[in-house]
């Protein structure tokens, strides 16, 4: 855990994309409900935009929406820590730590 938060950022947007991770159907229907949803408030903000909607109430729907995505990625982490971390490390791997804190820090910005 002694690698510096660039060097993980980078090797783990490398190995995202060889990974998979399996969630149980129900948790993949509430996520793609949720993200459906969120699809929708952002098309609802494109037309509020559009239409030249008071600035104050666009915010508003801004920040639902990102509400909302928080609670997707809530959801996500828990499914993450309970499944891919435990199970990597049972196997040993502790390289997983190490990109739990990346993921972290990526949400912590917000």
């Amino acid at each position: 855990m002694k690698k510096n938060i660039e060097e993980l950022n980078e090797s783990t947007e490398e190995s995202v994309a060889c990974r998979k991770s399996h969630h149980p159907e129900s948790v993949k229907k509430n996520l793609t409900v949720r993200l459906n949803r969120i699809e929708g408030q952002i098309r609802g903000i494109k037309g509020m935009v559009e239409k030249d909607v008071y600035c104050d109430d666009i915010i508003t729907q801004i920040s639902a929406t990102q509400s909302a995505l928080n609670s997707v990625a809530k959801i996500l982490l828990e499914g993450h820590l309970k499944g891919c971390v435990v199970d990597r490390l049972a196997e040993g791997d502790e390289e997983v730590l190490d990109e739990l804190l990346v993921t972290v820090q990526k949400l912590m910005k917000k």
